[in-house]
């Protein structure tokens, strides 16, 4: 879908990008990452002609750039930047219709097009349709500014760091958000970001750049656990362990709990407790209502004595959540496993601090060496 080769871009008697090559495959997301003045917006934007390279090619679905008119290769680009670039005087309605009035579509499709994106990134356009740029937070912002490029649905987006300029709380959901949306519209990516953690979570490829020159490209996985250079390792950071929990979900690893229904006789959790110490305790409908410690029944008890009610909602997490998440939740409670539920809340498995450690040493032993052989 996109694809570099040899891309140079010269200031004078320097190069800003040298020798760029790369392709992303349709349907992935590209990070571009590394130091500040590596080159990786200057490439970005060399794909959508706001620069022009100063040698090779760069072909998006098979066409080369530089044989388009620039306003045409634009249309057939989704662009969203850290400043979001929303018109002031514009609503959000026709902020969103920017490129399909262009295009010639009618008020109706429009209008419908505006509803479905607004749904999309999780705004209620009864609320939002009607809202100015000024009304709006710099979340808000950044999901309509995602809305509007995507409203032609282009085949390919270009993100130049989209959620550099919102809080860390709105950062984070933005980037779920961001993920939720790419599992359902499988576009083709390229996205410039100075954060290695947004990079790891988000991508299918990283191209790690220093001094224009591309020093790694790579899956997250294999940039975590198989780092090309001292460089990359380096920048990676220490904490590659848990990094590599991000790309990990809960449902690869989740294991069938033990479980019983409330209300039931004490041999039932006597023949449970047979298989695990810990039993969950579900509800009729299969909704998680606490759990209990097998250890702590006594001969003549009354099983609901030892039982721990919770609230579902806080004391589990999605199947299709990051084992990072589950790690944190688990900490914050004190659990050395927790429970995994859907969105009703029904108990659909477990996972285990054994299985975060496992997933967290992976790759351990080619990083040592790597590290090893640099400091040789």
């Amino acid at each position: 879908m996109i694809r570099l080769e040899g891309v140079t871009r010269r200031y004078g008697d320097e190069l800003a990008v040298d020798d760029l090559s790369l392709e992303v495959a349709e349907g992935e997301v590209c990070v571009l990452i590394g130091p500040s003045g590596c080159g990786k917006t200057t490439t970005l934007r060399m794909i959508n002609r706001l620069i022009e390279p100063s040698g090779g090619s760069i072909m998006v679905n098979g066409r080369n750039v530089m044989s388009m008119r620039p306003e045409e290769l634009r249309r057939g680009l989704g662009y969203v930047i850290q400043s979001i670039g929303l018109f002031p005087h514009l609503s959000v309605e026709r902020n969103i219709g920017v490129v399909p009035h262009l295009l010639g579509w009618d008020k109706q499709r429009m209008a419908e097009r505006a509803r479905e994106l607004l749904h999309l990134v999780g705004l209620d356009p009864e609320v939002y349709l009607g809202k100015y740029p000024r009304q709006l937070s710099g979340g808000e912002a950044q999901r309509v500014g995602v809305a509007r490029a995507l409203a032609a649905d282009p085949p390919v987006l270009l993100m130049d760091e989209p959620f550099g300029a919102v809080d860390p709380l709105n950062r984070e959901r933005l980037q779920a958000e961001f993920a939720r949306i790419q599992r359902e519209l499988h576009k083709t990516v390229l996205f410039v970001t100075h954060d290695i953690d947004e990079a790891i979570r988000l991508a299918d490829k990283v191209a790690i750049m220093r001094d224009g020159r591309l020093q790694q490209f790579a899956s997250p996985e294999e940039v975590l656990n198989h780092p090309a250079n001292k460089f990359v390792h380096d920048f990676v950071g220490a904490d590659r362990a848990l990094k590599r929990l991000v790309r990990v979900r809960v449902e690869d690893v989740m294991r069938s709990p033990a479980i019983v229904q409330e209300g039931s006789e004490e041999l039932a959790f006597r023949v449970a407790a047979g298989r695990r110490r810990f039993v969950y305790v579900i509800d009729a409908a299969g909704k998680l209502v606490g759990w209990m410690d097998t250890a702590d029944l006594e001969p003549d008890m009354d099983p609901a004595e030892a039982l721990t009610r919770v609230d579902p909602a806080q004391a589990s997490v999605r199947s299709d959540a990051s084992l990072r998440d589950a790690l944190s939740r688990m900490l914050g409670l004190g659990f050395r496993a927790i429970a995994v539920t859907d969105d009703k809340c029904r108990l659909v498995g477990e996972v285990t601090f054994a299985a975060v450690e496992e997933a967290m040493t992976e790759g351990d032993e080619h990083i040592t060496n790597i590290a090893e052989e640099d400091a040789g």
